[in-house]
């Protein structure tokens, strides 16, 4: 049974994704993200604070200007919150030196937040980028059965 914080952690990370990552709108993020945000990407600590996250979510969205997470499921446990989501979006804007295609492009990942006081301390997770890779034609398969 999840405890009523587990259950507001669950709530702050999906208000987050609504309020703020779908819509881009960062100006009231300090409600959602702690002064010593960090985002842990490949076994690495960076540290980004409020300023950060909010470039970091800006970033995104020069390329993906529609960008769209849908949440499939959440799973809290104490400070830890695990939303898997599926991610849609317009290749608008460069990604990776791949310029933009104007093709749309749909993934799914998992978000491993870690919430503290109310705020979203630590954010992490993995998401599928091959997919929107091969959608995009910055890479392609290669092999005996393929046309290249």
């Amino acid at each position: 049974m999840l405890t009523v914080s587990e259950t507001d952690n669950k709530l702050l990370i999906r208000k987050y994704i609504e309020e703020v990552i779908n819509t881009g709108v960062v100006d009231e993020i300090e409600k959602y993200v702690s002064n010593d945000y960090t985002e842990i990407f490949e076994g690495k600590r960076y540290r980004l604070g409020i300023d950060g996250a909010r470039e970091h979510i800006r970033g995104v969205r020069r390329t993906y200007l529609d960008l769209t997470l849908t949440i499939e499921q959440q799973v809290a446990e104490g400070e830890y919150v695990a939303t898997c989501i599926t991610a849609r979006g317009t290749h608008q804007g460069e990604w990776l030196g791949i310029k933009p295609t104007g093709k749309l492009v749909t993934y799914t990942g998992v978000n491993i937040d870690r919430v503290v006081n109310g705020r979203i301390a630590e954010h992490g997770g993995a998401a599928n980028l091959l997919g929107p890779l091969l959608e995009i034609g910055g890479v392609r398969v290669v092999g005996p059965d393929s046309s290249a």
